[in-house]
């Protein structure tokens, strides 16, 4: 069996940090890390959906694929908008990269904005939180996409197409972390969560014994405590900047107020550098703040797709749009974005030669890096 012919199911659990995957009995994952690759990498900064989703289903740093978060602000024109589109890639994915080879695919999502951006060359592509017609009339109705339920809708079908679609090649299963932002990985409902995904991932494995199974996740959680709205605060300090952005803003706001622990700053002019950077410096839970091009250099990022100015929040801090310049949180909020979140489990089972050199796997996207390429 070859890289090309073996079946892959890629599973990226979203929000699934080093504390979930060792905070209970897990068998199945921790068998196939026993008997297969185990390590624990680094989610690429920022730690949000969209950059890390992207990196792993491109085998790609975004200095090379161009989602650098999951919002982005046009300068030219002073728009802001989701980075949600496959415009934005500027490198293919692995289920481009498998249909060139004649390899069927399928998409499988908790979230519908993945079916826009990965989508692209899937034989069957599938958000749980909009499902086609003929899906909920063979596997029911999903919960809602703001619960834990709608995660084992995905890997119920999973599990039913590695049965019954042999001539599918490849699935991309993405779930939502809707129950990581929701519940620490101590918590009883969280507990239930992953004990069921653990369940249906073994069923997806006793489904398909030939299959290699690849696992990941994006970023991991924390508790956050403060929350700066870093034009407002910028500007009570008589500093105004041009635009601030969250990069962890996108459309599921019941997840996270769209608040997150990495911003980009856009400034009125170059002149004020220097000037916004100390003020911003100066905020409670302000862990650091970079220029564009040191930024773009330490995290692989696409340059003119970030601000001109990156600030990274504590473990307690994330940036945000909101009526006051600051909020103090409430004591079960929880968000990723930051430095704090990068920690990640790899696990690869029965995966043959498809991992590149097991030195060089340092981050998340090296599990599909070396996937479907000449």
């Amino acid at each position: 069996m070859t890289k090309d012919t073996q079946r892959l199911v890629v599973c990226m659990l979203d929000g699934f940090g080093m504390d979930y995957f060792g905070a209970q009995p897990l068998p199945t994952l921790q068998r196939m890390a026993a008997q297969g690759f185990f390590r624990q990498v680094n989610a690429v900064m920022p730690s949000v959906t969209n950059a890390n989703n992207v990196s792993i289903c491109c085998g790609a740093y975004p200095e090379d694929h161009g989602i650098t978060g999951n919002s982005y602000f046009n300068e030219r024109t002073g728009e802001a908008d989701y980075m949600e589109s496959a415009t934005f890639l500027l490198e293919p994915t692995i289920i481009q990269r498998a249909a060139t080879r004649g390899i069927a695919s399928a998409l499988l999502t908790s979230k519908k904005k993945t079916i826009n951006l990965l989508g692209g060359g899937a034989t069957i592509a599938v958000a749980a939180e909009e499902p086609p017609p003929e899906f909920t009339a063979r596997y029911g109705a999903p919960a809602d996409i703001y619960s834990r339920e709608i995660n084992y809708w995905l890997w119920e079908v999973a599990a039913d197409l590695l049965a019954t679609r042999p001539d599918l090649g490849l699935l991309y299963v993405h779930t939502t972390d809707y129950p990581m932002h929701a519940w620490a990985p101590e918590e009883p409902e969280s507990r239930e969560h992953l004990t069921t995904l653990d369940t249906l991932l073994g069923k997806a494995l006793a489904a398909a014994p030939d299959a290699a199974f690849l696992v990941t996740a994006d970023h991991g959680m924390n508790y956050k405590t403060r929350c700066w709205d870093l034009e407002k605060a910028c500007a009570e300090r008589g500093m105004p900047l041009r635009f601030a952005l969250s990069a962890e803003k996108d459309r599921y706001v019941r997840h996270h107020r769209t608040f997150g622990g990495a911003a980009w700053v856009w400034l009125r002019t170059p002149d004020d550098a220097e000037r916004a950077a100390k003020v911003l410096r100066g905020l409670d839970g302000v862990e650091q703040v970079l220029s564009r091009g040191e930024a773009a250099k330490r995290f692989r990022l696409l340059p003119e797709r970030i601000g001109e100015l990156v600030v990274l929040g504590d473990k307690d801090t994330v940036f945000g749009e909101m009526p006051d310049a600051c909020e103090e949180l409430d004591a079960r909020y929880r968000s990723h974005g930051s430095l704090h979140e990068l920690a990640v489990p790899l696990i690869a089972y029965n995966h043959g030669t498809l991992l590149p050199p097991q030195e060089t796997i340092t981050t998340n996207l090296d599990l599909t890096r070396a996937l479907y390429r000449e």
